[in-house]
């Protein structure tokens, strides 16, 4: 059956009438909130990473906290951006978070999105090599990442380096079967094969850059079929899943209808991104019906294994109980359950 979660932003303001006004409350929210999801058996509780603003900045803490709260959900992200990463530091982390949860994590990372900091990898004391781009330097990290949860011995013990020898020390903890989960946040059809020849899993876009006119949901439907071929010709042995993320509001209470009866679109958006034309999709919102109709015809929600519906975390943890019942409302629906 197809899997279902959640993907938040973790935003918090302090403002008059804010639902989640600090960061404390946003981080507690979210550990209720995979509690919830957790009793109700929707499969993963997923945060997005962004850097200098008031949304979550530090996965880790918050993944561990959500798996010991919690029985059977996956917790993951989508994505941790490399730009900000040392990348034995993240294994280390990615290990010891896999275990606490046993095995429940599904790590996203990918050279990042655009931050609000023009200066933000510098101030962590990231800087490109000589003639280095930031796709090179995240392909670079992701490499050493993958090796060393591997296991690959990374470091000289004393006895290693006095008798002349590689590497003999891997790091520690490690974690058996991390790799399979980790994922890469591909927005080309380029970088889905990219990520299937490295034996990744997808975690397609929410935007879909190199825009060939197409609906987004169709040119997104081809890149996991792609993505999928490529990853069997490569011969890898694991579970090579792909998941997709949309912004889904059913309306089955007035609170629903006031949030987001003005969000409806129906039509994509396009926009420039990084010096390319990007194509995102429109925002469902509507009655059950109408949102398991929109659903049904979306080609890359029908080819994908994982579907991530985006949640309104703002409005709190009182609010997103009853949309994660509606996701379950859906998810009956649809078949998927």
């Amino acid at each position: 059956m197809k899997k279902i979660g959640f993907l938040s932003f973790g935003h918090y303001r302090d403002v008059a009438g804010a639902r989640v006004a600090t960061a404390g409350q946003a981080l507690h929210a979210h550990v209720e909130l995979a509690k919830v999801a957790d009793d109700l058996g929707i499969d993963g509780a997923w945060v997005r990473v962004h850097h200098f603003e008031e949304s979550m900045t530090s996965p880790f803490p918050l993944l561990a906290a959500m798996a010991t709260a919690t029985s059977r959900i996956e917790v993951g992200t989508g994505v941790v951006d490399l730009r900000y990463e040392n990348p034995l530091h993240m294994a280390e982390e990615a290990a010891a978070t896999d275990l606490l949860s046993n095995g429940r994590l599904q790590l996203g990372v990918s050279r990042g999105s655009p931050e609000l900091a023009v200066d933000g990898q510098a101030q962590f004391g990231h800087h490109l090599a000589d003639g280095e781009s930031w796709a090179e330097n995240s392909r670079r990290k992701i490499e050493r990442f993958l090796s060393a949860i591997e296991g690959t011995p990374i470091a000289h013990s004393a006895r290693a380096q006095e008798l002349g020898q590689g590497p003999d020390l891997p790091i520690r903890p490690l974690s058996p079967g991390l790799r399979d989960r980790i994922w890469w946040g591909a927005a080309t059809h380029a970088t889905g094969l990219t990520v299937a020849a490295q034996g990744m899993n997808l975690l397609s876009s929410t935007v879909m850059l190199a825009d060939d006119g197409r609906p987004f949901h169709v040119q997104q439907a081809d890149q996991v079929r792609d993505y999928r071929e490529a990853y069997r010709a490569a011969g890898h042995t694991g579970p090579g899943m792909t998941a997709v993320t949309r912004p889904v509001f059913p309306f089955t209470s007035d609170a629903d209808r006031r949030y987001f009866g003005t969000r409806i679109t129906e039509s994509d958006s396009v926009a420039h991104h990084d010096g390319s034309v990007a194509r995102s999709g429109p925002t469902i919102a509507g009655s059950i019906e109408q949102v398991v109709a929109a659903l049904q015809a979306d080609e890359a929600v029908t080819e994908a294994d994982l579907v991530l519906f985006t949640m309104p975390s703002h409005l709190g943890v009182e609010y997103n109980t009853h949309w994660l019942g509606n996701l379950v409302i859906l998810a009956e629906e649809l078949g998927w359950r």
